[in-house]
């Protein structure tokens, strides 16, 4: 059946005149080879700028990931740290706490007990103390809300912390890490942190490509080019649970790599037993180590990707679905929180975009 990419155009124009996102970038690839990339709408409303599908985005949530969980995953081919290891055997604040017996694996896998979310920033822009250092302070003290291992509940604490493990082991900053470990080997030259302390040389290289995200409310200013998610703003543009930026095909080199290790093929950086050991589902739970899967009801990937799909979803508007049965990758970048946080139209238009890709590609 001959693909009808008109259809698939046609559907995201549609959401943009329904005010569902102002802009968007897809990226089709089947076997690796790219069959669909366009752009659509405006990256900014208010100066009028068109879209470009090298434009980049504030990935949100896919730097847990794309950063945070590739980042370890190269620490444990060196043998430097395990899945099962616990947290109070290497960050010595969290010896003799509730938190003392929570594996790594817990944290990727969001098993870990920890709340979902907490809104640090508002007492860390108020301190004194450097803003790094009092967020850990602030990890440290958290309550569990469940007992470790025994519930699943998606948390960007965990990443939080898990950033804290790779700064402490590699003894290098995350940004610093998967730049040097990860993107560079891969000749990956637009995935990055932007430090919000020393940001002037990459806003010059890409302030008109930079897509913009909400008006803030408290910052006063439309964000562009400066991480949305507050808790992040807040240490400065880099954690573990989001900060990067990126555009669609840089996304698809690192997703290549990913799908060559499901595959058990040549890769670069990535060891294939360490990311299928990611990949395995535990006790049922939709998210496995750093990846979320399919759910059984009302997934973001629609009702066509197998099981052993991988994915993931920014709050920003961003996703990506890797289908290693049928070698697809679907990226899929809007700008939904532009210019307010309140519109979740895209709820329900990622599913049904992800079927109509299905349908016309495979």
């Amino acid at each position: 059946m001959p693909v009808d990419k008109n259809k698939i155009s046609n559907k995201i124009d549609h959401a943009i005149l329904q005010g569902i996102f102002p802009g968007a970038v897809l990226l089709c690839a089947v076997n690796q080879e790219i069959v669909f990339h366009e752009s659509y709408g405006l990256a900014d409303v208010f100066e009028r700028r068109e879209m470009g599908k090298d434009y980049i985005f504030d990935l949100a949530s896919l730097t847990k990931p794309f950063a945070t969980t590739l980042a370890l995953s190269r620490l444990m081919e060196s043998d430097k740290i395990f899945l099962n290891q616990k947290l109070g055997s290497i960050i010595k604040e969290f010896q003799h706490t509730d938190k003392t017996d929570i594996t790594v694996d817990m944290l990727l896998r969001h098993t870990s007990g920890l709340p979902a979310h907490r809104e640090f920033y508002k007492t860390i822009i108020k301190t004194n103390e450097n803003p790094r250092d009092y967020l850990r302070k602030l990890l440290v003290k958290e309550d569990l809300k469940n007992r470790p291992g025994r519930h699943q509940e998606y948390s960007d604490l965990g990443f939080m912390i898990l950033s804290w493990i790779i700064e402490t082991i590699s003894s290098q900053r995350l940004d610093h890490f998967v730049a040097q470990q990860i993107y560079s080997p891969l000749g990956i030259r637009d995935l990055f942190f932007i430090d919000l302390n020393a940001k002037d040389a990459i806003l010059k290289k890409y302030q008109e490509k930079i897509v913009a995200t909400q008006q803030c409310p408290w910052r006063k200013t439309i964000l562009t080019g400066e991480v949305d998610d507050d808790n992040a703003w807040a240490v400065g543009g880099i954690d573990g649970h989001a900060g990067l930026f990126g555009n669609a095909g840089s996304i698809y080199k690192l997703c290549c790599e990913i799908l060559n290790a499901l595959h058990n093929k040549l890769t670069t950086v990535l060891n294939p037993d360490i990311i299928k050991a990611f990949v395995q589902k535990k006790n049922h739970y939709d998210m496995v180590a750093g990846f979320d899967t399919p759910s059984k009801e009302n997934s973001s990937s629609g009702s066509c990707f197998s099981k052993s799909s991988i994915g993931h979803l920014g709050f920003t508007g961003t996703s990506f679905w890797i289908d290693p049965e049928i070698s697809l990758i679907v990226i899929f970048l809007t700008n939904r929180v532009h210019p307010f946080r309140f519109n979740e139209g895209i709820k329900e238009f990622r599913s049904k975009i992800h079927d109509l890709i299905y349908a016309q590609l495979i």
